[in-house]
């Protein structure tokens, strides 16, 4: 990962072991799962058998081990609540952290947005004062060529009066 931004806060050293943890794909996400939690999917394979089981039963109409096969479902189903309760306890100081490191990449990512903000601005500024001062340049320019112009008009205009008054003398 790259470097936070200096006004960023610091990550908890605690972050610094695993943070490809932090960093994965969805399909990394579901082995990961799988690999921390393997008695719930158990439990659903243990649902699933068990709901087979009463369908085929029950399709060959023996009331008994239908019975039985949804006894097995019930068991089954409670067995993976409350694998899935007791995982929830036990990785609730992982969720906790998680949090805690999507709220320091939430903000360091604000931050970078913001410094790209204000350099954006900066450049920006630094354009139009450029801008500002080319134009300023060019009408003083075009004010200096017509004030030029303007004076040579006078003094053929004087020369041509002249010329006209010296004519009529």
């Amino acid at each position: 990962m790259s470097n936070p931004p200096p006004n960023s806060a610091p990550m908890p050293s605690s972050f610094d072991e695993n943070l490809d943890f932090y960093n994965e794909s969805r399909s990394q996400k579901i082995w990961r799962r799988f690999r921390e939690e393997p008695l719930i999917p158990l439990g659903c394979g243990l649902t699933v058998w068990a709901i087979v089981g009463a369908t085929r039963s029950m399709r060959k109409g023996d009331h008994k081990t239908t019975n039985l096969y949804f006894r097995r479902r019930l068991y089954a189903q409670a067995f993976t609540i409350a694998m899935l309760v007791a995982g929830n306890s036990y990785w609730q100081k992982d969720r906790v952290k998680r949090k805690e490191y999507d709220k320091l990449v939430a903000e360091r990512d604000r931050m970078d947005k913001r410094e790209r903000w204000l350099k954006e601005l900066e450049a920006r500024d630094e354009e139009d004062k450029a801008f500002k001062e080319r134009v300023k340049t060019r009408t003083a320019t075009a004010y200096n060529e017509a004030k030029g112009v303007t004076e040579m008009v006078k003094k053929k205009t004087e020369e041509l009066k002249d010329e006209v008054v010296g004519n009529t003398k």
